[in-house]
């Protein structure tokens, strides 16, 4: 097989696993523990703590261990609003089901909630965010990069905005991290969820940076782990993987881009100059280098999905965290593009592992795949296949 479903989840690095095993046999304890288990498994979170800030230049005590993105993003908003007299949030048209559906929970119960439309590239406009904000605004969370079209969303202005106004600022960062350099204190983030298994480590852990004086109302209470912040015994090995994944990304950040860069321009040049009537959708230089994400014209995009797995590629029409849901996309039907636009989309996002042999293999076979659809679509003549 070959795997072009990045933005889904990434193979766990064997140093990433060698790191946790250790966890599961040897060092068991509890960290709450005082005698030495527990002081081992104590220390070996530290210094995961420590390298999950290094990724991002914060400092161990800003970071919030998680079970992953969606607790981390539920405990940014929820968190926010608890603490918060003010009962409105903006957010975007664009974010992922993990900001949508607690906003959505939110309005239900009171909340007043302002969702910016995005352009045709996927990128919302600083004006609309300014036009939104009243006394009463308490939280404005924007995604750092989309997790369908990959597009950068200009961060350092939207904090410089929240800032201004002393609005708490968020950003969904699991499908940026390990993509491109991310310095907190330099773009001026307060809150910042991230995600394990986006960048080869190990599933169900993540983390939530938290800016030093930013105030958070916890979601889960119980033994007062994790400074009283999110009560439970610590998934340790998982947290040690994590920790690993996040100083490999950072030692690797540049020769990482390079590779993705590498094999994005080449699919990107192949399929465009190759298969006609295609689009590439998002941003064309605002996106994180490991993404690309297609419109092919008279074709389903689940059938092509299935078609590419039947010839042994994996890729995606958008996210996995949807519980297999066949939903059309809110993100591709924010930026305008119509339902047969939207049906015929393909995102194929390549990992550290992926290969230049692999991307030309993928595109020889999207072109015999396209084609073989394109016969037997209903819009054959509509487009003169």
């Amino acid at each position: 097989m070959i795997y072009l479903d990045n933005a889904a989840s990434t193979p766990v690095h064997q140093k990433v696993i060698d790191e946790m095993m250790p966890y599961f046999a040897q060092q068991y304890g509890n960290p709450s523990s005082i005698h030495k288990f527990g002081r081992t498994a104590n220390t070996a979170i530290q210094t995961a703590r420590k390298r999950i800030g290094d990724l991002i230049n914060a400092e161990s005590k800003e970071i919030l261990l998680t079970s992953g993105g969606t607790e981390s993003n539920n405990t940014a908003i929820y968190g926010t609003s608890l603490q918060s007299k003010g009962k409105h949030i903006i957010t975007s048209s664009i974010e992922h089901d993990a900001i949508l559906e607690p906003c959505k929970h939110l309005e239900k119960i009171g909340y007043r909630i302002s969702y910016l439309p995005v352009d045709r590239h996927g990128l919302v406009n600083l004006e609309d965010l300014q036009s939104k904000i009243t006394q009463d605004t308490c939280l404005i969370t924007i995604m750092f990069a989309n997790n369908e079209v990959g597009t950068i969303q200009p961060i350092k202005e939207i904090s410089d905005i929240a800032r201004k106004n002393k609005i708490i600022f968020h950003t969904d960062a699991v499908q940026a991290i390990g993509k491109v350099p991310i310095n907190v204190n330099e773009l001026g983030i307060d809150l910042l969820s991230i995600s394990s298994h986006k960048i080869n480590g190990p599933k169900g852990v993540g983390a939530l940076y938290i800016r030093k004086g930013v105030m958070l109302s916890p979601l889960i209470l119980g033994g007062g782990q994790e400074n009283g912040l999110r009560s439970g015994t610590e998934n340790v090995a998982s947290i040690v993987g994590f920790g690993m994944a996040c100083k490999l990304a950072k030692e690797n950040m540049n020769q990482n881009i390079d590779h993705f860069k590498n094999l994005t321009s080449k699919l990107i040049a192949r399929v465009q100059s190759e298969i006609p009537k295609t689009s590439l959708n998002g941003h064309t230089e605002k996106r994180i280098p490991n993404n690309t994400h297609f419109t092919f014209l008279g074709v389903n995009g689940e059938d092509l999905i299935i078609k590419l797995d039947e010839n042994k590629i994996a890729a995606s029409t958008g996210s996995a965290c949807s519980v297999r849901t066949q939903k059309a996309s809110h993100v591709l039907g924010a930026m305008g593009f119509s339902h047969e636009q939207i049906t015929g989309s393909l995102r194929i996002t390549v990992g550290i592992t992926n290969t230049e042999e692999e991307i030309d293999q993928t595109v020889d076979t999207l072109k015999k795949v396209v084609q073989e659809l394109r016969a037997v679509s209903p819009y054959k003549n509509k487009y003169n296949f």
